[in-house]
């Protein structure tokens, strides 16, 4: 990695004026709240290449969400300032585009202007004709169905000899129809006559989540009948959250059964209205998130976090909705002040959140800031779960499958059998601050919430 120093001297100008119009440094941007340095993981370009304005330059990655970092202009990149592997800050500058056209200008423009010159220490490599030739590659940027070719999805249809008939058969997920990483990788992985990804260790070190593209190496054999997977990128980060979560929580976990049949007839008697009056599906997710900030208000110690010896109690409720992502790997993007929000808010903000981040299209600072978490075990069916805690929070509920149950009815003139639907919340919490009096009396508080819904039908 260069110094400072030295990127602070690397072109020799007598005139600032003139520098400033020949090369524009693209600067590592602002990532999220709270987010100070990212990882450069991939460079896409190489010093020499030629780049259009929008074209992403290089794959940086920070502890939640990986990007591409585009070109600011339209040139040719001067110089490569740091490698794979190095974390600069915000702000910091990661590489030196030439802007075409720019010094003939300034030359031309008077002739006792000095024009700028590149530091003899730095050499600008020429570009090979393998990296800056579309038509060698047999890929142009833009294809005759419109859609736009990234370098990065190039050069993996290159490695993937896919054919430009192939990659015009495939539909672009991005805007305006850009064919995105996810889009090519997809397509490889469902090719019927492809048994097994191609894809090397070596050519994709790390992959980006934010555009879909993580996946898992393909295992390698190895003695005594066993395949070997490595980790993604995402995988590594999650096994050490949550191994960390298990070594600084003393996790408990309590359970309760929760009569839901008033929510699941409410539901379908007013389920297609309501979708017509705010183009939302209604999901049972937001019932549950208006039932535990509605007791996090009563126990507002749910919503805090441990700091050394102190304990910070958050006044907004940002509850963290735990997503399964189509590579099987898990995002927790964060809806904020959920109190405010009614069941119609609360429906289009989940819907929202589970599309994009589906789609990869969560932006990074929509995964920060989370003060309590839940987690829905009923899409996969599971009855219950004992979730581990969302560091540095100190609490996660877990939704159970709602299924009907033969139950006891208590009523004025005796017991009765009664076929009710019943879901199992599970409750993880922090026994550092949370005892178990208070954790079964904040699990009953959602319980009762849910139980006792009263609404008029729409």
């Amino acid at each position: 990695m260069l110094s400072n120093k030295k990127q602070a001297g690397l072109f020799n100008h007598r005139n600032k004026n003139t520098f400033s119009m020949k090369f524009t440094e693209v600067k590592l941007p602002a990532m999220g709240e709270g987010i100070t340095d990212a990882t450069i993981t991939k460079w896409l370009v190489n010093e020499g290449d030629t780049v259009d304005i929008d074209t992403p330059i290089v794959e940086v990655a920070t502890d939640k969400v990986d990007s591409e970092v585009p070109s600011p202009v339209a040139g040719k990149v001067a110089k490569i300032l740091l490698k794979e592997g190095d974390i600069p800050k915000v702000g910091q500058v990661l590489a030196v585009i030439e802007v075409e056209g720019e010094e003939e200008s300034t030359s031309s423009s008077s002739t006792s202007e000095p024009t700028p010159i590149v530091n003899e220490s730095i050499e600008v490599k020429q570009p090979s004709k393998e990296q800056t030739s579309n038509e060698q590659l047999g890929i142009p940027s833009r294809l005759t169905n419109g859609s736009f070719v990234p370098p990065l999805v190039r050069k993996i249809a290159q490695e993937e000899n896919l054919s430009k008939q192939e990659l015009e058969s495939i539909k672009g997920s991005g805007v305006e129809g850009k064919l995105t990483k996810a889009d090519v990788l997809d397509y490889i992985n469902n090719k019927a006559n492809t048994p097994k990804s191609t894809f090397s260790h070596a050519t994709t070190p790390i992959e980006t989540i934010s555009k879909g593209s993580i996946r898992a190496e393909q295992g390698q054999p190895a003695a005594g009948n066993v395949d070997i997977v490595e980790m993604d990128r995402l995988r590594k980060l999650t096994a050490s959250h949550m191994t960390q979560s298990k070594q600084t929580s003393a996790h408990v976990t309590s359970f309760i059964e929760v009569d839901m049949t008033n929510i699941v007839l409410w539901r379908d008697r007013n389920k297609d209205k309501f979708a017509k009056l705010n183009g939302e599906k209604l999901t049972f997710t937001p019932f549950f998130f208006s039932a535990a900030a509605d007791a996090i208000l009563a126990y507002p110690i749910l919503n805090s976090s441990v700091v050394n010896d102190q304990i910070h109690i958050k006044r907004d409720i940002n509850i963290g909705m735990a997503t399964a992502l189509p590579n099987d790997n898990l995002i927790v993007p964060v809806i904020r002040n959920v109190e405010r929000l009614s069941l119609a808010g609360l429906a289009h903000a989940v819907n929202d959140m589970a599309r994009r981040a589906r789609s990869f299209k969560l932006m990074p600072n929509e995964i920060q800031g989370g003060t309590f978490t839940i987690t829905n075990l009923g899409a996969f069916d599971n009855l219950a779960g004992t979730p581990i805690i969302n560091q540095p929070q100190v609490a996660i509920l877990a939704v159970g499958s709602i299924k009907k149950r033969p139950v006891v009815i208590e009523g004025p003139l005796g017991d009765t059998i009664g076929i009710r639907h019943i879901a199992i919340l599970s409750l993880s919490y922090d026994h550092r601050i949370i005892d178990g009096a208070l954790g079964g009396a904040f699990l009953k508080r959602i319980a009762q919430n849910l139980e006792q819904f009263a609404q008029s039908d729409l």
